[in-house]
């Protein structure tokens, strides 16, 4: 029985690169590929790819939220996270979302392959740098994280703001109004007892939701 994949990747020279591995693999093809999370959504509904190797930081859609309405929408399909960043709440947000495998970019691809066997059997897959994340993770969480008492829409929003992105930004991002945004940023700051913008992007980088380099 031949897998069936989808890849999405903003960067066309990593798309090609898997493309043409995977399609060297026996019992692999690569049905699709593209270079945004939104198209990404519509090829897994139309195409109902058996497995989709995601990665997490696209233009327009958040690899996140791509993840998070295929497994909603079509469940029967397997999410892989391709990411380049080594940071255990970026793999336990896409682990909640629905992926059932997480792979650095640092990987050989041979962890792919892996991947794609272990997942299309039912299993999970971690590549050993994000396993030891998540244990070293787990193991220091003697305390709740600060960002527990956010939903997942206010992580969203929080990530975003401290992207630089505006209101207006974020709701043709999250396809909501700007006067939602503002609420939530105001439920946010209360939840985190923050009164500025700047606290809330210390917050969001010391958290590792999201990286210094923004």
């Amino acid at each position: 029985m031949r897998t069936r994949i989808l890849v999405v990747d903003d960067h066309q020279i990593v798309r090609d690169g898997l493309k043409s591995s995977l399609d060297h693999e026996t019992g692999m093809d690569v049905v699709a590929e593209t270079g945004d999370g939104e198209t990404a959504v519509r090829l897994a509904r139309q195409l109902l790819p058996d497995v989709v190797l995601m990665d997490i930081s696209l233009g327009d859609v958040s690899g996140i939220d791509a993840t998070r309405r295929i497994a909603n929408e079509c469940p029967s399909t397997k999410i892989i996270a391709l990411s380049m960043h080594p940071r255990a709440i970026f793999i336990t947000e896409m682990l909640q979302a629905g992926a059932s495998g997480y792979i650095l970019k640092e990987s050989a691809f041979s962890s792919v392959v892996k991947a794609i066997v272990e997942v299309r059997s039912g299993g999970r897959f971690l590549c050993p740098r994000s396993a030891g994340l998540l244990a070293g993770a787990y193991a220091q969480s003697t305390k709740s994280p600060a960002l527990d008492v956010l939903n997942d829409k206010e992580r969203d929003v929080l990530k975003l703001l401290a992207e630089g992105k505006s209101s207006k930004e974020i709701g043709m991002f999250m396809r909501l109004s700007t006067k939602t945004i503002d609420y939530h940023r105001r439920r946010i700051m209360e939840k985190l007892n923050v009164s500025s913008i700047a606290e809330l992007v210390k917050i969001a980088i010391r958290e590792g939701l999201t990286p210094l380099e923004v």
